[in-house]
């Protein structure tokens, strides 16, 4: 069993796992982090929309060599917390002060009153990782929050370190699009960061096949129309009944246009086929 004093422990919410993150993740064998947003307890009226659900932020979490995630609820009770108590039950290890690694902003305990020259005063040996840049600009999970809602997916997809990927569960839907030339798979997306998406038109890939995908509710089709956002895939190479089976997940490249509601469907049929070129472009 590893040393517990010898444990690089990192420390945050990590939203998105984003490049700022991987650099201090990487430096860690253990995480501690939070199932939910803090603010859904100190300010629900503020708390964001997230990039990613928790059991995907644990994966990734790992993905970046991190041996053991702790995965803490935040309660009013965790929220209460003096600083130095909240230290020592989730971070100390058997009376033992492992290594701390955290971001420039990272504060903890009742009233954001810790910080790392308070875990340093405790015993604590913590390096402070500096902050990511891309294009010039600081990473963090609220400029990739902005992002996705402008739909600027291949600035998020950078910030990230990887694709923007949504996931959710397969339906047979009504068959509207194969009547007009464009049959698709239908994803009913049930995680983040669906919510924070622009709908439209985006070029996609899935299951290793080009795709373009319509996120919204279909407007053109009157009574035919999503009563709520579906993710319609066409792909572009592979006929899509082949990929039926097996697409449960896309990964977004590029925003084309913003979903719109056309006067006919013949309207909608030459739109879709210059959205197949503009995708096929890439």
């Amino acid at each position: 069993m590893r040393d517990a004093a010898l444990e690089s422990v990192a420390v945050g919410f990590f939203d998105g796992v984003h490049l700022g993150h991987q650099k201090l993740l990487r430096r860690a064998v253990r995480a501690v982090t939070f199932r939910n947003h803090p603010l859904t307890v100190l300010a629900p009226e503020r708390a964001p929309r997230l990039i990613m659900s928790p059991e995907e932020k644990v994966a990734a979490i790992r993905a970046c060599g991190v041996d053991e995630v702790e995965l803490v609820d935040f309660t009013p009770e965790v929220a209460a917390l003096r600083p130095e108590d909240f230290a020592a039950q989730y971070l100390e290890r058997g009376g033992l002060h492992p290594a701390i690694v955290c971001g420039e902003n990272w504060r903890f305990g009742a009233g954001g009153r810790g910080d790392a020259e308070l875990l340093r005063s405790l015993g604590f040996d913590v390096t402070v990782v500096s902050y990511a840049v891309c294009d010039g600009e600081r990473v963090s999970s609220s400029r990739i929050r902005q992002c996705l809602e402008a739909g600027e997916i291949e600035r998020a997809s950078a910030m990230l370190g990887r694709p923007v990927v949504v996931s959710g569960t397969r339906f047979r839907g009504k068959g509207k699009g194969a009547q007009i030339g464009f049959p698709t798979v239908n994803i009913k997306l049930g995680a983040p960061p669906a919510e924070l998406l622009p709908h439209g038109v985006y070029s996609a890939m899935s299951a290793g096949a080009r795709a373009v995908a319509n996120y919204g509710v279909a407007p053109t089709m009157g009574e035919a129309a999503w009563t709520e956002p579906v993710l319609e895939l066409h792909f572009i190479d592979t006929p899509s009944d082949c990929m039926d089976a097996v697409t449960t997940t896309a990964e977004l490249r590029r925003f084309i246009r913003p979903e719109a509601k056309f006067d006919s469907v013949e309207s909608l049929r030459r739109q879709i086929a210059a959205d197949v070129e503009s995708a096929m472009r890439e």
